[in-house]
């Protein structure tokens, strides 16, 4: 004859909500920490002898085409990927791909 086996309980709804209310309560902190943002159009490099020659009207070569999607970091984590709009006469971001929030938080630590 096998043994029976028992089976685990699940975790009751009041533990769940209380583990809930306890994480809830430690990211409580964190909401109000400020976060440095950049969205980046395309990068280059060059050399210091043609950082010297830079004056006005000087164009620099991105290594992004016209119309591919902008990155957006934040504390230079790459989190999301949009595209460039104008908002009351100011540039602005339209979010196409965002990471997850677990991958967000990951990528911030």
């Amino acid at each position: 004859m096998e043994p029976t086996r028992e089976a685990t309980a699940a975790p009751t709804s009041s533990t769940e909500g209380e583990a809930s209310d306890y994480a809830s309560r430690n990211l409580d902190f964190l909401l109000d920490i400020p976060l440095q943002v950049s969205v980046e159009v395309g990068r280059s490099r060059f050399l210091v002898k043609d950082l010297l020659q830079m004056q006005e009207g000087y164009v620099i070569e991105l290594d992004k085409m016209a119309g591919e999607p902008l990155d957006l970091y934040v504390n230079n984590r790459l989190i999301a990927r949009g595209e460039a709009v104008v908002v009351n006469e100011k540039f602005g971001i339209r979010l196409t791909d965002v990471v997850s929030p677990s991958e967000r938080l990951e990528r911030l630590g």
